[in-house]
């Protein structure tokens, strides 16, 4: 199955599907992750610069210097950097297909290739369901977003159906 991948670039092209104004009729990502993500991440640096403070304080026997001190704080924020890495997801839409971004990468499904959406039972995130019965999970659309999940999810079917036009009916 053929897709596009869509990779950064510094000249300031878009990526493809893309008009120069943004080009998407829709954009949806994470809430309730983001917001814990740069929570964790915070309190992560946090702990280690204290961590790295109290380094010299105590009398362990073991000689710390301020090299230390400093690779402690570094170790943290390379930790906090991780953690906001769980902010990235993003899912538009175009009349090219559907952009996903997950964590590494973005990967744009043309409409020839998606037969839908869909939120599988006690799963956290949704999926971008393929016509040669693969799925692409969409962790920008997650469980515990609730409403702006379902809204989510709406506006994408919405723009499914405009884009991809009506599903084919199941041949039994």
């Amino acid at each position: 199955m053929p897709v596009v991948r869509i990779w950064r670039r510094n000249d300031g092209a878009q990526p493809a599907g893309a008009a120069a104004d943004g080009g998407w009729d829709f954009e949806v990502r994470p809430r309730r992750a983001v917001l814990t993500a740069r929570i964790v991440a915070a309190l992560i640096v946090a702990m280690f610069a204290v961590g790295g403070i109290w380094l010299r304080s105590g009398s362990t026997g073991v000689n710390f210097r301020l090299a230390d001190q400093i690779a402690m704080v570094g170790i943290g924020v390379l930790g906090a950097g991780a953690v906001l890495m769980l902010t990235r997801p993003r899912v538009r839409v175009s009349p090219r297909g559907v952009s996903v971004r997950n964590i590494l990468g973005d990967t744009l499904f043309g409409w020839e290739h998606i037969r839908g959406v869909s939120f599988p039972d006690r799963k956290s995130w949704a999926r971008l369901e393929l016509v040669d019965d693969d799925y692409v999970p969409l962790l920008a659309i997650r469980s515990n977003d609730k409403a702006h999940a379902a809204r989510a999810m709406d506006r994408l079917r919405e723009l499914g159906a405009k884009y991809a036009g009506p599903a084919e009916p199941k041949q039994d």
